[in-house]
């Protein structure tokens, strides 16, 4: 296990990322979800509600000069199931989920952002709260080392959630250019009880100049009701 504070605060630009895992009380299935940008496009965004999930908006609608890869919902709910992505393939998940496909099936119709030279991963997530019980999984499509005429594809799937345990994916694995993918394993990550001591973490370990906004959810196991937490850098 590592210190999520630690690997933010060392990292200037992890790009986007996902956290999933179960609370240290074993009561609270928790996600996070944070963007970041270099670009003036990427910056200028908000996360804002949109029925049980989120979605990406310009803040100054003037300066959007490409919306395509950063207007988005990141999260949506289906069911008993969050949905957790860093782009339109939340959409997609949503869609051919609710046509009794796979997450990992639904995946296979989607590849890597076309963003050369970077091909940015898609990074994904589903948790399933049912019945007092909670699993989750993670994806990662990435091209091949840079090479976009292949696309790596790796499902991480997490059973029984453990008690202050979580997994954290992220798109970049340093600030490079081009931005080298993430590798290996989801990282193992502790989860607290508490969602504002969580979000505050975060969000003040997160390179202050890159930063964008936060989502953080924790989700009653038993009940399914949820609390939600933004923060976003422009106001």
């Amino acid at each position: 296990m590592i210190s999520l504070q630690q690997e933010l605060l060392n990292n200037p630009y992890p790009g986007r990322g996902i956290v999933i895992g179960r609370s240290k009380d074993g009561k609270s299935a928790v996600t996070a979800y944070f963007i970041m940008g270099r670009s003036e496009n990427s910056r200028n965004r908000i996360f804002v509600e949109d029925g049980e999930g989120i979605r990406t908006q310009a803040f100054d609608p003037s300066k959007l000069s490409d919306p395509s890869l950063i207007i988005y919902a990141p999260v949506r709910v289906l069911g008993n199931r969050t949905i957790v992505t860093n782009g339109d393939q939340t959409d997609t998940v949503y869609e051919l989920m609710d046509k009794e496909f796979t997450f990992e099936a639904a995946l296979k119709t989607r590849e890597f952002e076309p963003d050369g030279p970077n091909y940015t991963p898609r990074i994904s997530g589903i948790m399933h709260v049912e019945g007092g019980k909670f699993d989750y999984a993670m994806s990662i499509l990435k091209s091949n080392n840079g090479d976009p005429t292949c696309c790596n594809r790796y499902t991480f799937t997490y059973d029984n959630a453990k008690d202050g345990e979580g997994r954290f994916i992220h798109t970049y694995k340093c600030n490079e250019n081009p931005l080298p993918s993430f590798e290996g394993e989801p990282k193992v990550v502790e989860i607290p009880d508490d969602i504002d001591g969580f979000t505050s973490m975060l969000w003040e370990s997160l390179n202050e100049e890159n930063k964008v906004s936060l989502f953080v959810r924790y989700i009653n196991i038993e009940t399914g009701k949820y609390e939600t937490r933004i923060i976003n850098k422009n106001k």
